[in-house]
């Protein structure tokens, strides 16, 4: 096979894409309408025909193989923000922050071994591929194939914690909808909480070729051609309870990318109409003529958009984005997309509280360097795209980049994905780091004039284990980013990898993480500091989600991704999902914890009553743009 070229740019855009139709010339615009669009019944009211068992996900040890070709011959790169970084200058902190770690406000058990709610209990596949959102009354966790929804403490419930829904397969908001979307139960979902317009966003990738939903009949009311989507809001189904026997580990299982050569993947959405998870939702399908892996869906004020991976073995990423504004309405809707050759796994900047870009600023998209197919496992660069979107005419999309930034050199945590790297107690078996990507969101946080992009990955440490390289870059002129610090967390010789990052309103920064190492089981961990901090330095002590009980012995895959998010009923509240085998085990659990670093006895930075008042008044606006 020919070697890809560096960076090399597709625009797709116009029409339905079928998996027989001609792959798209370069620089060819390619617009896909929603193949199906509806409105979901609510959950309570749907149900799964009992022979449509069909649970796609992730394999025990599939493997994602993403290595980035964007460092080799990065001389090319024209476009170079910021000043250069003197390597001999380190930026690795080898100490606990001075001031006590966070207090842990909340902590319970979610999806995962002994698991169990309304819906039964469930078989957990590894990896867990955690995604975490949180609502004013609601706290929503996928797992893989699973979906549970948990009470959150306050106007509407008195604890939090409490299962609502759970496991449920993340095929059941789809239920009714017709096709792929509700015929095949994926792995990869992802749930967000779009705080902008008070909804909730689940997007689910379909890993198998599939007839599409407009090439189907439903067979349940008199073979007629499936409705136009989204059709009528519907509420998510909630199945009877169900009891799965643990089901024996059995080895490697086959990569996930099956040759079908019939039908298409498709990527589908569900938008609720509100701010209860349970529904209705308005159910989209869009086709996908490329393997959706790894989807990375966020949120900003002209579109949803999504990052996949397109094989586990060719250097290629899509770049989607779904007309928001349209979704949330329960309209006909459209997707344009990018195809990026030659680099590595891509996130999408994320709009964090209520303050908003200003309006037509492109949507970022970031990742680093390295390539990890060639065994080049360092840089010195994090490198970013400039995406407009243009919903009248697609002609004017356009995708700028890449530019680069230098940083601090790194080097991947455990040489990048899929190698036996962190080490457990009592086991010769290492886990994955997943250090060749940037991970969790690409965070988008302004106060005032001041805009952030704060984005984390796992690197190597001086010490010989792995800690949190994180980054907060500045909004410069036309679109541009400047860096303005970072830091790598890594204040012993332990391993801290598979971050997620969050921002208060007062710009102040929470990570969680995996935690572990030869005299560590593998358990969860959090940090954070200030916005009146040193700069690079986490001037929060570290606390303790859950301390790890057993090793996983079953397979080296660890989570892949997880998510820490920020609480939209105060903007200042931290939530954090990671796994965690408890004593005599053999499969992971999770745990889902909150922690606050501003608030009663705490020093926040800033002026706290002016940066809230600001955030109200976005919040109106925003409000009233929905109307």
């Amino acid at each position: 096979m020919k070697r890809l070229l560096f960076s090399t740019v597709i625009l797709v855009a116009a029409g339905q894409v079928r998996a027989q139709s001609a792959r798209p010339a370069l620089s060819d615009i390619h617009s896909n309408k929603a193949v199906k669009h509806d409105v979901s019944a609510s959950l309570s009211d749907q149900r799964l025909s009992p022979d449509e068992d069909d649970d796609d996900s992730e394999g025990s040890d599939s493997g994602r193989i993403g290595p980035s070709r964007i460092g080799r011959g990065i001389s090319q790169l024209e476009g170079r923000v910021g000043k250069p970084w003197n390597p001999a200058v380190s930026i690795e902190q080898t100490w606990f922050g001075s001031r006590p770690a966070p207090e842990l406000l909340n902590s319970f058990d979610g999806l995962g071994d002994g698991f169990s709610g309304p819906q039964g209990t469930a078989f957990y596949r590894n990896p867990s591929d955690n995604a975490l959102a949180v609502g004013p009354d609601h706290i929503f966790q996928i797992v893989n194939t699973r979906m549970a929804i948990f009470t959150k403490k306050g106007k509407k419930y008195d604890t939090t914690g409490r299962v609502i829904l759970g496991p449920a397969e993340t095929r059941s908001v789809f239920k009714g909808f017709g096709g792929p979307c509700e015929r095949m139960n994926n792995g990869d979902a992802v749930v967000r909480y779009d705080q902008l317009a008070n909804r909730w966003l689940i997007v689910m990738p379909t890993f198998r070729r599939g007839i599409p939903r407009t090439e189907e009949v439903d067979s349940a009311h008199g073979m007629k051609p499936w409705f136009h989507q989204p059709g009528e809001a519907e509420m998510m189904y909630q199945a009877p309870p169900t009891y799965v026997q643990e089901r024996p580990f059995t080895g490697q299982r086959p990569s996930r990318t099956r040759v079908d050569t019939t039908g298409t993947f498709c990527m589908c959405y569900a938008i609720s109409t509100g701010p209860d998870p349970l529904g209705p939702y308005y159910r989209y399908e869009f086709d996908r003529p490329l393997f959706p892996d790894y989807p990375r869906p966020t949120i900003w004020p002209d579109g949803y958009y999504t990052t996949s991976s397109t094989s586990d073995n060719l250097i290629q990423r899509q770049a989607f984005v779904a007309d928001r504004d349209k979704m949330l309405k329960g309209e006909d809707a459209t997707e344009q997309s990018f195809i990026i050759n030659g680099v590595n796994f891509l996130l999408n900047s994320d709009v964090e509280g209520q303050q908003l870009p200003d309006r037509g600023a492109p949507n970022i998209l970031i990742t680093d360097g390295g390539t990890q197919l060639h065994n080049e496992f360092e840089d010195d660069g994090i490198y970013f795209w400039k995406f407009h979107v243009d919903w009248k005419d697609t002609s004017k999309t356009r995708l700028e980049g890449p530019l680069k930034i230098e940083v601090a050199p790194y080097h991947y945590a455990g040489d990048g994905q899929l190698k036996r790297s962190v080490p457990q107690p009592d086991t010769a078996m290492r886990l994955d780091t997943q250090g060749d990507k940037v991970l969790g969101r690409l965070i988008y946080r302004r106060i005032g004039k001041q805009q952030s992009y704060i984005v984390v990955h796992s690197v190597r440490s001086a010490a010989g284990g792995s800690g949190i390289r994180w980054y907060e870059f500045r909004g410069a002129k036309h679109g541009a980013l400047q860096l303005y610090q970072q830091g790598t967390y890594a204040p012993d010789g332990d391993w801290r990898w598979l971050p997620g990052i969050a921002t208060d309103k007062y710009g102040n920064m929470g990570i969680g993480y995996s935690f572990g190492g030869a005299t560590h089981f593998p358990g969860q961990r959090f940090t954070g500091r200030l916005a009146t901090d040193s700069l690079g330095v986490m001037g929060f002590g570290e606390g303790i989600l859950i301390e790890g009980q057993a090793s996983q012995m079953n397979t080296l895959r660890w989570e892949d991704y997880t998510y820490t998010a920020i609480d939209p009923s105060d903007d200042e509240t931290f939530w954090y999902v990671g796994d965690y085998l408890k004593k005599g085990a053999k499969n992971y659990s999770t745990r889902i914890g909150s922690f606050r670093l501003a608030g009663p006895g705490v020093a926040a930075a800033g002026n706290q009553s002016s940066i809230t008042a600001q955030a109200d008044r976005q919040k109106s606006i925003n409000s009233q743009a929905l109307k």
